[in-house]
């Protein structure tokens, strides 16, 4: 036994858990967040006032010299350029060695600081009367949500995106076997090692799991297991998220990734976390709740398989109250590229009334710029996963999104009126090519191809009748023929009065074996012939010198071309798919014919199926055009193909069929969204400079306000108004370069606020939280009337925020 040194204390055995440590810690933390709230109010108002020299708006409040001397005590003045920093590199900065659990202590530290700026946000919004926990949502976007009156009414109040990520998953720490209530040893039924949180992370941006949950009684297995439905001509097209193909990584991870959805600027709106699941329909439907919740009416949602949800929408327990408020499906512009062309037609945004130019595929942006937080959440715990997230697109929204939102609004404006011009310019020339004077004839065009391409969607009954009649006749015929080969080879060898040895027996038997089946064969053939007899009222059998065999025989190529095309369409859009994704397709024709070639040396597979497509176009009577290589290539979207299934009609001089008719009609509608989209950046313009208006306006109030009666929540109002105030000059510059556009017909004139009620004076002390604010400053006395002041901001903030 190694002798114990005198000089070694002994350790008291610890019995807690990690579990317990930490949820003691947090308790602990949480009881003292009050005072820890008002001392970081104290210092931050302290040392804002030494590095101000003792001047300014807050300067009365404290002595700078005293707060130099209180900073400058048994602490350092740092500043922090980045939270995720590594604490290796703060010990190299310190000059100390690194020890393991110095990494432990800043987390903790980062997390008390955090929960210390939340709680500091929570005063700033009950100061300045936005506590509700909606407001956030209800005020993500100037441009959408800040609605001014005499506003022209737009058929879609607001239009969001939503969609799935699985790249922000987290690894699931399972517990040990010993702490495990059952017996399963499977990985889903073993739980998770983390501690539940009692913290609130992102506010109303996150949506609860138990919020989420009321929804999966509404949602079938997964989003996509609706294959049988009739009206969707969709219906078991996109499976690269069904259950089956997500379900093996449920084992490794917890949160398989984040649904969200975000408004048109990019705002982010409401998060879910997908728990040990796919792209499963109780996400979308959990936020279309939470947006008409929150929005009301007449909003419009794009979602890459909105055409499936629109009917998993309308099935579910909220389909009564999403048709009472009018709210839209829609599919995004790039995903919709992929979807059938019928589909399209009621779906795409090209085609959609009120839309404007909105793509529906924010998401997609969004998530390329999220997706950098992959590596550090994914071993991460539940609260700090959530609490990467949620401060991620706090901070996107407030310096991104914010910040480039006049110059969306500026860039959304010069495209509208470029292809406004350019439509001017190019239809009355393709409309005079075509013979045409009314534009009117192009939502015709749409009906009928609409019209032409339901009828296309199943095949008429009688039809398959005859084909399948016509294949049971090809049975019975071939099974007539196995029966005479077999009686005629019985005949031959049917015992007289000649001798058979044992061989010869055998082999009689056989032959007798083989005609009875043959004979079975025949007569189940010949009684399904006869039940479909029955059903068609057939008189007299078919030959093959009748004309109805002919034309049946015409049916069964038909469904050949098909099957071929359907082929041919899965190889070629699938590579053109990708393609598009690389913002590729639709370029230059060089650089097209370059890809063609590309993709014709390594795709052996598409010229098989071109050759196949080829041998069931030729024995279509008539026959069908062939297809070179060339041709496949330059079909840009499934639409292309679409227009090639019909072999019973001939469409191709359809004008809506033709190259330049389609070309054409989509000018039209493209200039028709452009004017769409100029009304719609009329208002979402003028809202942007009302709110940079009342905003600044209504936070200085506010901080003159609360300066009397509390220094340091007035400050954090200062620096809360700042975080946007910086970019005011950026908008108002964009604003004005809108105005000088050419074809400009808004106004960036704000609606401003009476000047009377803002003279009246502001009072940051709503009624009810006098007790809060003592809390936080017990040694303030101000002799100011908070029921007065009260009542006066009531007034200024009700037009402020029903404006």
């Amino acid at each position: 036994m190694i002798p114990r040194n005198a000089n070694t204390k002994s350790r008291r055995p610890d019995y807690r858990t990690r579990r317990d440590r930490t949820r003691r810690r947090t308790e602990a933390f949480d009881r003292q967040m009050p005072a820890l709230t008002k001392a970081y109010l104290d210092w931050h108002l302290s040392i804002s006032n030494a590095a101000s020299g003792d001047c300014g708006f807050f300067a009365h409040h404290k002595n700078t010299s005293q707060a130099r001397e209180n900073t400058a005590e048994g602490s350092i003045q740092i500043k922090v350029v980045d939270v995720f920093s590594y604490v290796k590199t703060l010990c190299d900065l310190q000059g100390v060695q690194f020890y393991a659990y110095l990494s432990r202590q800043f987390s903790i530290a980062l997390d008390v600081y955090l929960q210390i700026l939340t709680s500091v946000n929570m005063l700033v919004d009950e100061a300045l009367r936005r506590g509700d926990p909606h407001w956030r949502l209800k005020h993500a976007c100037p441009a959408c949500t800040y609605k001014l009156q005499g506003e022209v009414p737009m058929k879609f109040s607001l239009l969001y995106a939503m969609d799935g990520n699985d790249s922000l998953k987290r690894v699931l720490k399972k517990s040990t076997q010993d702490d495990l209530d059952s017996d399963d040893n499977s990985p889903l039924a073993q739980r998770s090692s983390e501690l539940p949180t009692t913290q609130v992370v992102g506010g109303d941006r996150y949506l609860l799991n138990e919020y989420i949950e009321q929804f999966a009684r509404d949602s079938p297995a997964d989003m996509l297991s609706l294959d049988d439905d009739k009206d969707n001509p969709c219906a078991g097209r996109w499976k690269n998220m069904r259950d089956e193909k997500t379900k093996k990584m449920w084992g490794v991870f917890d949160e398989s990734g984040i649904f969200m959805s975000i408004c048109r600027h990019g705002f982010s709106l409401v998060i879910a976390d997908m728990v040990q699941s796919g792209e499963q329909a109780k996400y979308p439907l959990a936020v279309v709740s939470k947006l008409l919740d929150t929005f009301g009416s007449n909003l419009g949602g794009g979602y890459d398989i909105g055409c499936r949800f629109k009917t998993t929408l309308s099935r579910s327990s909220l389909g009564q109250r999403a048709r009472e408020l009018n709210h839209t499906s829609l599919v995004g512009a790039f995903h919709g590229h992929a979807h059938q062309r019928l589909c399209q037609l009621d779906h795409l945004a090209t085609y959609v009334d009120g839309l404007g130019l909105e793509d529906l595929e924010g998401c997609e942006r969004t998530f390329s710029k999220s997706n950098a937080l992959a590596s550090s959440v994914r071993y991460a715990s539940v609260f700090h996963r959530r609490q990467a997230i949620a401060h991620y697109f706090e901070h996107n929204d407030d310096y991104e999104i914010y910040a480039n939102l006049s110059t969306f609004l500026y860039n959304n404006y010069k495209q509208a009126l470029r292809i406004i011009s350019d439509g001017t310019n190019s239809l009355p020339k393709l409309m005079h090519e075509l013979g045409l004077e009314d534009k009117s004839v192009f939502d015709t065009w749409l009906a009928e191809e609409r019209a032409y391409l339901t009828s296309l969607s199943h095949e008429p009954n009688h039809e398959t009748i005859q084909m399948e009649y016509w294949q049971k006749l090809l049975n019975l015929s071939g099974s007539k023929k196995d029966l005479d080969a077999a009686t005629a080879a019985w005949t031959v060898t049917t015992p007289s009065t000649v001798e058979f040895g044992p061989h010869d027996i055998a082999s009689t038997n056989r032959i007798e074996t083989t005609r009875r089946h043959a004979m079975e064969n025949y007569e189940k053939d010949l009684k399904a012939v006869q039940e479909l007899e029955t059903k068609l009222g057939v008189t007299r059998r078919w030959e093959q010198e009748d004309q109805e065999w002919k034309d049946v025989g015409r049916l069964v190529a038909n469904r050949k071309f098909q099957r071929a095309l359907d082929h041919l369409e899965g190889l070629v859009v699938a590579r053109i798919f990708e393609l598009s994704k690389m913002n590729q397709a639709g370029t230059g024709y060089k650089l097209r014919k370059h890809i063609g070639k590309a993709l014709q040396v390594r795709s052996a597979a598409i010229r098989t199926a071109l050759d196949r497509y080829n041998t069931a176009a030729r024995a279509l009577r008539p026959p069908r055009a062939s297809l070179s290589w060339e041709e496949v290539v330059e079909y840009a979207f499934l639409s292309d193909f679409d227009l090639l299934r019909d072999a019973r009609q001939d469409i191709s001089q359809r004008p809506w069929a033709t190259p330049t008719g389609r070309l054409t009609m989509d000018t039209y509608f493209k200039t028709r969204r452009a004017r769409e989209e100029i009304q719609r950046l009329d208002i979402e313009i003028r809202r942007l400079a009302t709110y940079l208006h009342d905003e600044s306006r209504y936070l200085t109030e506010c901080e003159k306000q609360l300066q009397t009666l509390h220094p340091g929540l007035a400050h954090q109002v200062s620096l809360h108004r700042k975080i946007r105030a910086r970019f005011a000059e950026h908008h108002y510059q964009r604003l004005h370069d809108i105005s000088m556009l050419e074809g400009f017909t808004g106004s960036i004139t704000p609606v401003c606020i009476p000047a009377q009620l803002v003279a009246d004076g502001l009072s940051m002390v709503p009624e009810g939280e006098d007790d809060a604010l003592e809390d936080l400053e017990d040694d303030e006395n101000a002799d100011v009337d908070g029921e007065e002041h009260a009542r006066i901001l009531e007034s200024i903030l009700q037009v402020t925020l029903d404006v």
